[in-house]
C-alpha cells in the first residue's frame, strides 16, 4: 500500500510528522508521499514560498524509512488539485496497489467542496485522521455507501473506500508557530531543528499571518 499526505506544511511540523508516522505503521505503507501544495485552490498563498516548504519538508524527513518529500505539485500550474496529485501518482503504480489519501477531520469536513472529490475514491481509498472519541454525523448516501469498518478492507481494493483512523492528537498549530516567530519567541521543540534551521536561514515568518 501507498499513501498520500498533502498540506500546505507551512511550516511542517511536529503534528504533520507523528500522524505521517502513525499512519505509515498502522496501514503498513510501502511508501508515504508528503506533498506540499503549490497554490492551495481553498485558502490563500503561504507566506513561504512553495520550494523554500519543500525544503523544509525534505530536511524533516530526511532520516525517516519509508517518508517521500514529493514535489509534483510544485511542477504543476495552477490550483493544486489532489484530483490531479492522485491521478498521476495512480498511473505510476501497479492497477491492483492501493492508494491511501490521508486527510484530516477538518478537511474531511469540506471535502465536498474539493475539486471533482468524488473522483478521488476512483483514484484511491480515503483516510480521515481523527481525535480519539470522535465520531462523524452521518454521512451522505456516497460516502456512506464507501464506508470501510476495518482498515483490512483497504487492502482489498486500490481505491473505493473511506476509513476513519484515529491517531494522536499533537495540540500544534503552524499558524501559532508562525506568530511565535514573528513575535521573536522560540519554536524549539514543535519542530525539526532543521526546518527552524531554515526558517532562521530565510527569515520566515518575521511578520503575523493567519494564512
Amino acid at each position: 500500500m501507498i499513501g498520500v499526505y498533502g498540506g500546505t506544511f507551512n511550516p511542517v511540523h511536529y503534528g504533520h510528522l507523528r500522524t505521517a508516522l502513525e499512519v505509515k505503521e498502522l496501514f503498513g505503507l510501502q511508501r508515504l508521499h508528503l506533498i506540499p501544495c503549490r497554490l492551495p485552490a481553498h485558502r490563500g498563498q503561504p507566506e513561504a514560498d512553495a520550494e523554500i516548504r519543500m525544503q523544509m519538508l525534505a530536511a524533516a524527513v530526511a532520516d525517516t524509512p519509508g517518508f517521500f518529500a514529493d514535489r509534483r505539485e510544485l511542477e504543476r500550474d495552477g490550483p493544486s488539485y489532489m484530483v490531479d496529485t492522485l491521478a498521476a501518482l495512480r498511473s505510476e503504480l501497479a492497477d491492483d496497489t492501493p492508494l491511501l489519501l490521508f486527510i484530516g477531520a477538518d478537511a474531511f469536513a469540506g471535502l465536498e467542496r474539493w475539486h471533482r472529490w468524488q473522483r478521488l475514491f476512483e483514484l484511491a481509498h480515503v483516510v480521515v485522521m481523527t481525535r480519539p472519541g470522535f465520531l462523524h454525523g452521518p454521512l451522505p448516501d456516497f460516502l456512506q455507501q464507501r464506508l470501510a469498518d476495518d482498515s483490512r478492507l483497504l487492502s482489498d481494493a486500490p481505491a473505493g473506500r473511506i476509513y476513519f483512523q484515529p491517531v494522536t492528537a499533537l495540540a500544534i498549530s503552524a499558524t501559532e508557530i508562525r506568530r511565535l516567530i514573528a513575535a521573536g519567541r522560540s519554536p524549539q521543540f514543535l519542530l525539526p531543528d532543521r526546518v527552524i534551521a531554515l526558517i532562521r536561514q530565510h527569515q520566515l515568518y518575521q511578520a503575523t499571518t493567519d494564512q
